[in-house]
């Protein structure tokens, strides 16, 4: 066995410093609180390098005496405690006594400092805790910490940081939730010279959820303010219609402190089901003021986490009080209307598609088909609208939406996601107008048509390599056992004795073959469709852009924004055109052609949130797949109407597949039951 020795103090405190100190963000965050705690009402943040080579923070706050600054840097020496009994009475934000001597263990540090009343301040640097200078200097009331060359004496741990980028935008997160918790001190955040923040510290809460989410969400919330005999609770937590993709907008402060609570999380994620679409999170910035007697917050190093003395009470009432709040609210969307004025021209022409009704009565007069020629590949009319006869209005319908829970996913605003599926023909428009509006269960809105938008036809930006490395689609065994009975329902010339019966629960639709009954869910089928199209388009590097006008702006959070610097090649080779728009806001001047007529916005935003779920490892045409993948969210949904014709065009496309039996998360989009077994169940057969 190895002999037993008494580790160095030197090896002592850099093994400590590894469970406070994970990176640059750990200790901005120790600094920062430090400066809260010492009643600073403004804190400066400079970082260089993502705060990998260089961290300055300055503050106004109460600074440390002369005589006690060697003193700061001892492991467990802190002001903020003086016994055990003090654990239970915390309200401070550090207390443990160790952040100083961590930081000064991996990192060369340099403390200038002077309280008030005093003539001279104090200059004190200490690198890997060793002192190298302490002298009296001219100083500002306050104090400032520099951090230079984190990790310098720790290679191991160095290398596992990130790149700049990405480290410079975990402190900027940092610093967003610091300036939430803290509506009171003015934060200014400086990265390699640019200023990415900087609050009022006017105390109003609402104001710095404006700051830092934009208007889209600061207009939707709902505000909280109960009181009972656990807590004191207040803040905001956002409409249903304002949701994400993960938690990151879920934020949860206890006296003055941001915490992550799975506690909390459920509770307000179970108040808000039947709100949400599955895999759905709601927004909340909501503040708790406590007895420290019900919590400790002596878990963890870093004072992230804490335990409730009376978990079941917590959960129950803060349930109530987010359910309270959702239950009987009106979260009936307000559609803005915009009306454009344009100059009146003979003969305006715009490529729209036809109404339903008039190529449903073409479909009859042709024999029951719409025929392949039909279809116009590369136009790129707006959705939504139909043309009209000559000096007619030119009509949109938006339905209305229920205010009652959703148990599924929310149909688009229109049907207009299958311009791909049916036949376009251009229309002469001569006039237009935006005076009406019918009263009826749903809004006929008359409005302007816009200019004719053109597809551009884009040459993709993948290499040779990646497209041609793409797999092409693989069949299992329980397709090829489906390929085997449904063969002839596959073949174009069993298209003919398709018949089809009707669409079932709104999602199915029912085709009778022979003596098969074929059930196809209309919304893993159109997934299909759409994955095969963009794969296609993928292997051979040509995309279609549909132009918005106006552009979509979105006010995007520090992680969104990471994911969409780093996987941008991969969305302009889509088709995306995004541009900044100032701030944390980007414009979306362009979208894939296959796209149109969705909610743009709701669905670039679900994108950005599933890149986060990519592995770093991934080839680059997996990584494609996965991109492609998200296309899906395109696609029609469950529980939602279309037309028999629609079908009828989904279901070609789809029997036109090479693999059509799944979508590409591997759910069946056909199932078949035989005469045999249906006149069994009903003891036909015996």
């Amino acid at each position: 066995m190895p002999e037993i020795t008494l580790l160095s103090q030197e090896t002592i405190d850099k093994i400590a410093a590894g469970e406070v100190v994970e990176r640059p963000s750990s200790v901005v965050k120790e600094l920062v609180e430090n400066a809260i705690d010492a009643k600073a009402t403004a804190v400066t943040v400079e970082i260089k390098e993502g705060g990998i080579s260089f961290i300055r923070i300055t503050d106004n706050g109460c600074g440390i005496e002369r005589a006690q600054v060697p003193l700061a840097f001892l492991r467990h020496s802190t002001s903020k405690i003086k016994s055990v009994e003090d654990l239970m009475s915390i309200t401070s934000l550090g207390f443990r006594g160790e952040a100083l001597s961590s930081i000064a263990a991996v990192s060369q540090v340099e403390l200038i400092t002077k309280t008030y009343g005093e003539l001279t301040g104090t200059r004190y640097v200490i690198e890997g805790s060793k002192e190298k200078e302490n002298e009296e200097i001219g100083a500002p009331e306050g104090t400032t910490f520099i951090v230079r060359n984190l990790f310098y004496n720790t290679p191991a741990r160095r290398k596992f940081l990130k790149t700049a980028q990405t480290e410079g935008n975990y402190i900027n997160d940092l610093m967003e939730r610091l300036a939430l918790s803290h509506p009171g001190v003015s934060f200014k955040f400086i990265n390699n010279g640019q200023t990415k923040m900087h609050t009022s510290g006017n105390s109003r809460e609402k104001d710095m959820i404006y700051h830092i989410y934009g208007r889209d969400i600061t207009s939707g919330l709902l505000e909280i303010d109960h009181k009972n005999e656990y807590f004191h609770v207040k803040g905001f937590i956002g409409k249903p219609l304002i949701s994400r993709g993960n938690r990151n907008f879920e934020n949860y402060f206890i006296n003055g402190r941001y915490i992550k609570s799975a506690l909390l999380s459920k509770s307000i994620e179970e108040a808000y089901k039947g709100f949400l679409m599955q895999h759905q999170y709601p927004f909340c910035v909501l503040y708790f003021s406590m007895d420290t007697d019900l919590l400790d917050v002596n878990v963890h190093p870093t004072k992230m986490e804490l335990r409730f003395s009376n978990n079941e009470a917590i959960y129950k009432t803060l349930f109530e009080i987010i359910r309270g709040a959702l239950t009987h609210k009106d979260f009936i969307p307000e559609v803005p209307v915009q009306e454009e004025k344009i100059r009146k021209r003979e003969n305006i022409k715009a490529p729209l598609p036809e109404p339903f009704e008039r190529r449903g009565v073409e479909m009859v007069r042709s024999g029951g088909r719409f025929q392949p020629q039909d279809i116009q590949q590369g136009t790129g009319g707006q959705s939504g609208f139909a043309a009209s006869k000559e000096n007619e209005d030119v009509q949109t319908t938006i339905p209305m939406q229920s205010a009652a829970p959703q148990k599924e996913s929310a149909p688009p605003e229109n049907l207009s996601v299958f311009n791909s599926l049916l036949p376009k023909k251009e229309t002469a428009v001569t006039e237009q107008s935006a005076d009406r509006v019918s009263e009826s269960n749903t809004y006929t809105v008359s409005k302007p048509v816009p200019q004719p938008i053109q597809a551009d036809k884009t040459t993709a930006s993948l290499p040779e390599e990646t497209a041609a490395a793409l797999p092409e689609s693989k069949v299992t065994y329980e397709q090829q056992e489906l390929a085997a009975v449904s063969e002839g329902f596959l073949t174009k010339d069993a298209k003919k004795k398709h018949k089809i019966i009707g669409q079932l629960f709104d999602t199915y639709w029912m085709v009778e073959y022979e003596d098969k009954l074929f059930i196809i869910d209309q919304h893993a089928a159109h997934e299909k469709v759409l994955y095969e199209k963009t794969m296609k388009k993928v292997r051979e590097k040509t995309f279609s852009s549909q132009t918005l006008s106006p552009p979509i702006i979105l006010t995007l959070s520090i992680e969104e924004i990471e994911m969409l610097e780093k996987y941008r090649e991969q969305i302009d080779a889509f088709g995306y055109e995004i541009e900044p728009f100032g701030g944390k806001e980007y414009a979306v001047t362009a979208i894939p052609a296959d796209f149109t007529g969705i909610d743009t916005k709701t669905m670039f935003l679900e994108m950005l949130d599933d890149f986060a779920n990519i592995n770093e490892n991934d080839s680059p045409n997996a990584i494609m797949e996965k991109v492609a993948s998200m296309s899906c969210k395109a696609a029609i949904k469950g529980n939602q109407h279309i037309s028999r014709p629609e079908a009828e065009r989904l279901i070609d496309e789809l029997l036109e597949l090479e693999n059509p039996y799944n979508c590409p998360h591997g759910r069946p989009t056909i199932i078949s039951m035989t005469k045999y077994e249906i006149e069994k169940k009903f003891k036909r057969i015996v």
